[in-house]
């Protein structure tokens, strides 16, 4: 039964969905109290809000709904949809060098507009290995992969296992995608500066990027008004050996739409067995 409505909630029209999503964010901004406070905290840190930051908020909730709304369309879109609904792209030269260079790529998309999309767009053009992290919900998983995998999209398991799927994957010259926004797990990470505030970052995109010496390119798929479709947008980063340096290469991506960032994710959570790792001033 799930499965079926699934399906039927992934064939809608787009611009219907984006338009229920649009409903389901100002539902959403007035009943979770918690995940609004959080959103307006992360907002206000990173000062990238000229105006009120409720009004913030509030659109960040409304882009959280287009993007639950949309994420079935997505997973069930075949070449055709996926090209039709990506109006344009910027950067795309950047892509073609590296896939012409064979060194291998990085992509890296932080949880900003639809980054469901920026995978799939990329799998259309070279073989693309994607790290994930299983969902809490475990009744979520068998669409995820249902949703994310294909001929020439492969998904990679957030462990040692998954990581050595990514690493065979850049020596062989194909690509690999990483949500480098993630809070890592304890060991894993280390504490950099995200928006002038310690954040718990991973290093694991630092360490293959050092080891391997692929290209790396941060993408995001910009969401367009009223179901209109996206553009793909991406950017060659020079380096990101240090978590530092990736923090940000993901800063330098959010401050092109700040308003499209997944404000309401708890980027500054402390894990339990790395607080001993904190800064002092900080603890």
């Amino acid at each position: 039964m799930l499965s079926l409505l699934f399906k039927c909630w992934g064939r809608l029209p787009l611009p219907l969905l984006h338009g229920l999503g649009r409903a389901l964010g100002h539902i959403l901004f007035l009943t979770m109290p918690k995940a609004k406070q959080l959103a307006a905290e992360n907002i206000k840190q990173s000062q990238l809000s000229s105006g009120a930051i409720k009004k913030a908020v509030r659109q960040n909730f409304i882009n959280l709904g287009e993007l639950v709304l949309e994420t079935p369309y997505i997973w069930q879109a075949d070449k055709k949809e996926i090209n039709k609904i990506i109006q344009s792209t910027t950067g795309r030269g950047v892509v073609d060098a590296a896939i012409a260079a064979n060194k291998g790529i990085i992509f890296l998309t932080p949880h900003m507009g639809c980054f469901e999309i920026t995978f799939h767009y990329c799998a259309l053009h070279c073989p693309v290995s994607a790290l994930y992290r299983p969902p809490k919900m475990e009744w979520l998983l068998p669409f995820i992969i249902k949703g994310r995998v294909s001929s020439s999209l492969e998904l990679a398991e957030a462990n040692s296992s998954g990581v050595r799927t990514l690493l065979k994957a850049l020596k062989k010259g194909e690509a690999i995608g990483i949500l480098p926004d993630q809070v890592p797990n304890s060991g894993e990470g280390e504490w950099a500066n995200f928006f002038n505030q310690p954040a718990y970052s991973m290093t694991l995109a630092s360490k293959l990027a050092k080891k391997t010496g692929a290209t790396i390119i941060m993408m995001y798929g910009e969401r367009l008004a009223k179901g209109k479709g996206y553009i793909v947008h991406f950017s060659k980063v020079d380096s990101i050996n240090t978590p530092a340096l990736l923090n940000k290469a993901i800063e330098k991506q959010i401050q092109q739409r700040p308003e499209q960032y997944n404000w309401h994710y708890h980027r500054y959570k402390v894990r339990r067995k790395a607080k001993e790792k904190l800064p002092q001033e900080n603890a």
